[in-house]
């Protein structure tokens, strides 16, 4: 074998990668940019919520940390700050779909994970809390895995069909973890444990992406037959559930332990559908899956990481045990 064989031979990976690259449809990278603004619409509207949810905490006097009240729930849609905070995460919805009609799931969703960037560094101005080494260190391990993720899965992925079996299967996946999800809602709804929440919430709208990605797909297939209404259905049931879970993390967990689990949970179930049930990685080497392994584990290590040091996690506005609180006092009309 000669040397030029066999560097080709160790450099075997890169090269395929860069020869995905290049045959990518040009068009798809405008999703790019739609993405990357939704990002920063998703960190600044989690901001906005948790901001007035805590400003709930206080008018009300009772903490959210056991879980959302009908009182609690009434008086947020009394608060500008988290109406404009859901009206930036509805812009942020807006722009996801935009970039999902134009580039593979796999490609725009994890470029979510900027918003943990913005959300981390937003929320630490606003606080006046300064994070440590090791919830920066496990921000950096979260954003570089989902990278190197992303990068790999976009790469050797290409868009199918999606045939009724297709859509079935992910129908049936969607009804077996919205059932879980509401039996852990039930299960832990009074002990504020925000990490159940994250998981909860990034997993719901993983599916949620990706019956989004799917009924897209659909239509611009021509396909209006009733698996794609009952896509519709489970895409609108899994938001409002998944929305649910998301208020009451704000009540344990600060804005970029949030954003956290929705921008690295949520692309990596998205991403793994994609791969299991729609087969967009049939015909990758074997070292694709491997990389998935690994930086898919060290992505979730980063998410509990942030969630164990975080200074703010489990703390509520209402704590007087002379901690720094959860945001900075505001104004009245906030």
């Amino acid at each position: 074998m000669s040397v030029y064989t066999e560097f080709a031979s160790a450099w075997g990976p890169v090269d395929h990668a860069a020869a995905a690259v290049a045959s990518l449809d040009p068009r798809q990278f405008w999703g790019i940019p739609l993405a990357l603004v939704g990002a920063a619409l998703l960190a600044f509207g989690a901001q906005y919520q948790s901001r007035g949810l805590n400003k709930v905490e206080r008018l009300t006097g009772e903490s959210a940390h056991a879980g959302l009240s009908i009182r609690h729930m009434l008086s947020l849609f009394r608060r500008p700050s988290w109406i404009v905070g859901t009206l930036l995460l509805g812009l942020a919805v807006v722009f996801q779909l935009g970039s999902l009609s134009l580039s593979p799931i796999t490609l725009v969703q994890p470029i979510g994970v900027v918003g943990l960037v913005i959300t981390s560094v937003l929320n630490s101005r606003i606080s006046g809390v300064r994070l440590g080494k090791r919830v920066t260190g496990a921000i950096a391990l979260a954003v570089v895995s989902i990278a190197i993720f992303v990068f790999v899965a976009a790469t050797n992925v290409t868009d199918q069909r999606i045939t009724d079996e297709k859509l079935v299967t992910v129908l049936i996946a969607f009804g077996a973890v919205f059932l879980v999800a509401l039996t852990l809602f039930a299960l832990f709804r009074k002990r504020g444990v925000a990490l159940i929440y994250i998981v909860g919430a990034g997993v719901l709208y993983g599916f949620v992406a990706t019956l989004a990605k799917v009924l897209i797909s659909r239509f611009q297939q021509g396909d209006f037959e009733w698996h794609t209404w009952a896509c519709a259905v489970a895409l609108i049931a899994g938001a409002l559930l998944g929305m649910l879970f998301v208020q009451n993390a704000y009540s344990s967990g600060p804005p970029d332990l949030v954003v956290a689990g929705l921008t690295v949970i949520d692309p990596m179930v998205a991403v793994l559908i994609g791969i299991l049930i729609l087969g967009e990685a049939s015909n990758a080497p074997a070292w694709v899956a491997v990389t998935f392994v690994i930086t898919g584990v060290t992505a979730v290590i980063g998410v509990m990481g942030i969630s164990k040091f975080h200074p703010q996690t489990g703390k509520s506005v209402l704590d007087h045990t002379g901690s720094l609180p959860v945001v900075t006092p505001l104004q009245p009309d906030d």
